[in-house]
């Protein structure tokens, strides 16, 4: 898989802002009066249940805003298939640090990487179709670029970043342009040649309307598999087909047989579970006097 990862000035926003948000006025009094200043530790982290891991870099950023001596390999990149018990790093620095920032870190590698699962498992449900998997606009607030990445470490595509990226004519928009034709032409006027136009249409009619006005994508929304596959038909490549409405792993299959080029789901990351990783601990000393990295054995 080539899988670009994200800027880490994209990323840093987001994990600071969690960490403060977790330190609040006074940091982290449970670690500061337990632990010793001069601990040091190494830990592991580990995959409790099968799935894709998504997120490391958030996670690692984490660990490194706490206290940059802490150190990470990775074992285990995002992307990769875990199974129960698979490392996926090994963390080593100041013991305080790691114990301060381990929920946070957590908190974003069991999030992204619970979108990720969930992309493939759709993407696995319908391979031996040409139908890609893609993810929407329905992304918790200020993790869309993360969300969007983790879509892509399961296998997925993304839909536009934003509304300004791309336009996706929707059933209120056409209702406020007086139909379907009415809309594409009025955005077709009004956004620069380079901008993509989709319509979203729930019936053939509709359809045909929109065909006549040269739509580079149609998506055809909450159409059962009978629907979709006579939608394909009349768009014959014209624009491409994306179908979206109540995608589950079991009714993917289907969907994906009436040939449509896309099928997009909002609960990838808006309601994907948890994947369940846990920090592992290894070795711990009381003292710095052996500076270590981490090691695999």
């Amino acid at each position: 898989m080539n899988l670009s990862p994200l800027p880490l000035l994209m990323l840093e926003p987001q994990v600071r802002a969690a960490l403060l948000e977790d330190l609040g006025r006074a940091g982290d009094l449970t670690t500061d009066a337990i632990v010793p200043a001069a601990a040091w530790a190494e830990t592991a982290l580990v995959a409790r249940q099968p799935g894709v891991v998504a997120g490391l870099d958030a996670a690692a950023l984490a660990f490194r805003l706490v206290d940059p001596a802490i150190e990470i390999a990775i074992e285990r990149p995002d992307g990769s298939r875990l199974v129960p018990g698979d490392r996926i790093a090994i963390i080593a620095g100041p013991a305080r640090g790691m114990l301060t920032a381990e929920r946070v870190a957590l908190n974003f590698l069991g999030h992204l990487s619970g979108v990720a699962t969930a992309t493939a498992t759709l993407v696995e449900a319908v391979q031996g179709h040409k139908a890609r998997i893609c993810c929407t606009r329905k992304t918790l607030p200020g993790l869309r670029a993360l969300q969007k990445y983790a879509v892509r470490a399961g296998g997925g595509v993304n839909h536009r970043f934003g509304l300004d990226d791309a336009v996706l004519i929707k059933d209120n928009h056409i209702a406020a342009a007086g139909g379907v034709a009415a809309s594409i032409r009025a955005a077709r006027a009004g956004v620069g040649h380079l901008v993509k136009i989709e319509v979203e249409v729930d019936s053939l009619d509709q359809l045909d309307e929109a065909l006549r006005e040269g739509p580079d994508a149609v998506l055809l929304d909450n159409m059962g598999p009978d629907m979709l596959a006579e939608a394909v038909r009349r768009i014959a490549g014209r624009a491409i087909a994306e179908a979206s409405g109540r995608i589950t792993p079991a009714t993917a299959p289907a969907i994906a047989a009436a040939g449509v080029d896309l099928i997009s789901a909002g609960w990838l990351t808006h309601s994907a579970q948890v994947l369940d990783i846990g920090l592992d601990w290894r070795r711990l000393r009381w003292d710095r006097s052996r500076e270590a990295r981490p090691t695999a054995a």
